[in-house]
């Protein structure tokens, strides 16, 4: 009799788990961020300027830019209670195919100038690019691509999407340091027709002083090694 029961009760653990189970199924956990890669510290074969019209052309970029709003926003589920709300920024930029067409284009000249009022000022630009079979007499299947871009004073980017990054590994998409570039790589071998979305969030600081500075790009680029 007790076997029986036993039995009964196993019977009755397993079908209970079964609901569980095929919930779980029916939610796959998010994707994870891409690692990181480190750029190569060698001189590039080939560099295009963005922030020129002629270098822009020649990845088809039409930069656009907006300020971003600091918007007060629900705490999270597991704060303590003496936190009833937290802040958030929008709008959230860096998603794949975030919809920009309201946003002002600027020409690739315009990301040198100076944006922002000061003190706590954070702007996004974003740029699609098309790898091209050539550039000049230089072949571009198969080559590594580098997105180098300095902003006075920080910067976060985005590709396709995602910001690459690993805790505790140098990762370049991040903050790099006080208007120091960020190299993130593009592709490890790209192939003509190749297309990156990228959206870069400028952030002005040191942030603790929220000094009385604009935010602009000192320099964008495309890198190709060989």
């Amino acid at each position: 009799m007790r076997r029986v029961h036993r039995i009964a009760l196993v019977s009755c653990a397993a079908l209970a788990a079964i609901p569980v189970t095929l919930w779980a199924a029916q939610a796959p956990p998010a994707a994870p961020n891409p690692p990181p890669v480190i750029a190569p510290s060698l001189p590039p074969t080939r560099v295009v300027d963005l922030a020129s019209a002629e270098g822009a052309a020649v990845l088809g970029a039409q930069w656009k830019n907006m300020d971003v709003k600091i918007v007060e926003a629900p705490a999270m589920p597991n704060a303590g209670p003496q936190w009833k709300t937290s802040y958030d920024v929008q709008p959230k930029a860096g998603e794949m195919g975030f919809d920009d067409s309201s946003w002002s284009k600027i020409e690739p000249k315009g990301l040198l100038e100076r944006r922002g009022g000061g003190r706590l000022f954070m702007t996004w630009y974003r740029a699609n690019l098309t790898v091209p079979e050539k550039i000049g007499d230089f072949d571009t299947n198969g080559a590594r691509v580098v997105f180098s871009i300095t902003i006075d004073d920080y910067a976060e980017v985005w590709v396709n999407g995602q910001m690459p990054r690993a805790a505790g590994r140098p990762s370049p998409a991040t903050i790099q340091g006080f208007n120091m570039p960020n190299r993130v790589v593009l592709s490890e071998a790209v192939k003509p027709g190749d297309k990156f979305q990228l959206a870069i969030l400028g952030i002005n600081g040191p942030i603790s002083l929220a000094p009385q500075n604009p935010v602009f790009v000192r320099e964008a680029k495309i890198e190709f090694f060989r």
